[in-house]
């Protein structure tokens, strides 16, 4: 297809996957698959395993199951391009359809982030003021609490997300990942995109990275904590309580690391393939 430098409307993306590495996509493709299958399989079974316990209708067990959902709603927002390019070759997407999937993942992500906020929060008082717990966290406070972390993160996007729609795309529609972030496709439109790369600049400080903070603030709190307790059965108690939400946030920071991970070694892939003097193909589209 025969295409201009400029386009306004519905331009198509070249998802570039592992440039040089064609041949072995559908290889590198297995590993990740079962990651996929792992996560979204596992969390289903702590779904259905919270679900059908009644014992498990608790404000900690709530949280673990919001956490699974927004583990999973990220899972499923990167998979389709993922097994488009590894198994289909398939590197084209168009805006709208990029558009969603980037909506999407950057909200599971900043739900997620809010989520184990709350769960620390949950612990913090579980742990440093035992006695109260129960009038502190209730279901209905982990209802509202939900609601917020569930329309903070899609609530604050839409303004940068629509904006895109607004913007000409210049030159190769090149992106370097599997799927569609937003900090990749500012960088292709022809336009002044300050207030997009300020907003979403200023969404990462005071969303996951203030997240970040307050929970590890939370966490230094109970270890405080835990250190003062008078016998050691006492702090092996302590630790027991943060045990499921632990296990469950330290899978999940494996599962999001390795997904991370996927951008960098396809740059890596890039860098290989251009110092063998091979380019990737050039996707511009019509205005």
């Amino acid at each position: 297809m025969i295409l201009s430098n400029i386009t306004h409307f519905s331009p198509m993306f070249y998802l570039s996957g592992f440039p040089g590495l064609e041949a072995f996509e559908h290889w590198i493709f297995i590993p990740f698959f079962l990651m996929y299958l792992v996560a979204i399989s596992g969390n289903c079974l702590i779904l259905m395993i919270i679900k059908t316990s009644p014992r498990l209708h608790t404000p900690m067990y709530y949280l673990l199951s919001l956490l699974a959902l927004t583990d999973l709603g990220l899972s499923v927002s990167t998979l389709p391009t993922m097994v488009g390019i590894f198994w289909f070759n398939c590197h084209s997407i168009y805006f709208g359809a990029c558009q969603i999937q980037m909506f999407c993942i950057h909200s599971f992500s900043f739900m997620e982030s809010a989520v184990l906020l709350v769960m620390s929060f949950d612990r913090f008082v579980a742990i440093c003021y035992p006695l109260r717990y129960s009038v502190i966290i209730t279901i209905e406070r982990v209802m509202r609490a939900g609601l917020c972390v569930i329309l903070r993160g899609p609530v604050a996007l839409i303004p940068i997300v629509l904006l895109l729609k607004n913007f000409p795309y210049c030159g190769p529609l090149v992106l370097s990942h599997s799927f569609c972030l937003h900090q990749e496709v500012i960088h292709l439109a022809c336009v002044d995109t300050t207030f997009n790369n300020l907003y979403g600049l200023s969404l990462v400080v005071f969303t996951v990275m203030l997240d970040l903070v307050l929970i590890a603030l939370s966490y230094g709190f109970i270890l405080h904590t835990v250190a003062g307790l008078a016998s050691q059965e006492e702090q092996i108690r302590a630790f027991q309580t943060c045990t499921s939400h632990l296990c469950c946030a330290c899978v999940l920071c494996a599962h999001d690391g390795a997904v991370s991970c996927t951008p960098l070694w396809e740059t890596c892939s890039t860098c290989c393939t251009s110092s063998h003097g091979q380019h990737l193909p050039l996707r511009t589209s019509h205005a």
